[in-house]
């Protein structure tokens, strides 16, 4: 029943945000209100399952979507700056691809997903496979300087942010 009534207000919350402005009760009509309650009781239904996987709500804690929203500044910094080194590397030539394999020492698959995307998103980088048993991840880098690197040479300071995030 939990799962349910946090997905569902969730996603309440979220129709309400999108369509704020469209009616005359408060911001929203009547009908919206009575639509958007039907149909966000129905999402939760559908996907309690999804969002709560082993019943792990860690995600819940305010303080983890606050280290989320703090974490993005590091990430766009290291993006931006990613961007200048391909650009770099493009006008020069000076490329050394290759496939490289970091061990984040990240325990739960939520922690490893999201360092997965956000080096897939930096420019140069590309997860290219994670093994499931050790969360060790293969990585195609831009410029590979040597065949054991250091994690903060592949992935900047992502993996500390996402300890406190997702673990």
């Amino acid at each position: 029943m939990r799962p349910t009534a946090i997905t569902a207000v969730t996603v309440f919350a979220f129709y309400l945000a999108l369509t704020v402005g469209t009616g005359n009760l408060l911001f929203w009509s009547g009908e919206e209100i009575i639509a958007g309650a039907l149909l966000s009781i129905l999402a939760g239904l559908a996907g309690r399952k999804l969002f709560f996987k082993n019943k792990d709500y860690r995600m819940l804690n305010p303080v983890r979507w606050l280290y989320f929203i703090l974490y993005l500044g590091p990430f766009l910094f290291a993006m931006a700056k990613a961007n200048v080194d391909v650009a770099y590397r493009v006008i020069t030539g000076k490329i050394n691809p290759g496939i490289v394999e970091i061990s984040p020492n990240l325990r739960t698959d939520l922690a490893v997903t999201l360092l997965g995307n956000s080096i897939t998103l930096t420019p140069g980088t590309l997860s290219v496979e994670i093994d499931e048993k050790t969360n060790t991840l293969y990585i195609h880098w831009i410029n590979v300087r040597n065949k054991e690197p250091e994690i903060e040479e592949v992935c900047n300071g992502f993996p500390k942010w996402i300890r406190r995030i997702a673990e």
